[in-house]
């Protein structure tokens, strides 16, 4: 599965939000710098947390040093990870 990402590296906390509403952007914040691919690893780490993956199933397959990046998600299905992406953003 693939999934477009705005990454706003340096941030105060990590956290999540549709940038649209037609939920085809994530909007990924780290606390990781943009340095040296740290904000990078942060985005798999992070999102392999919240969805219940290895972050090593996270491949960023554009974008690697833009805020725009295209991810590429494996074993997990589109289904299961809407439904775990809904489940965290209903919860704030």
């Amino acid at each position: 599965m693939k999934l477009r990402l705005k990454v706003v590296p340096g941030s105060s906390r990590e956290g999540m939000e549709w940038l649209d509403n037609d939920c085809s952007i994530l909007k990924v914040k780290v606390t990781a710098p943009p340095e040296k691919g740290k904000a990078n690893k942060a985005v798999a780490k992070y999102l392999g947390k919240v969805l219940g993956i290895p972050a090593r199933d996270i491949t960023i397959t554009s974008g690697t040093s833009s805020q725009q990046k295209i991810i590429e998600l494996a074993n997990i299905s589109e289904q299961a990870f809407t439904d775990r992406i809904q489940s965290l953003l209903d919860d704030r």
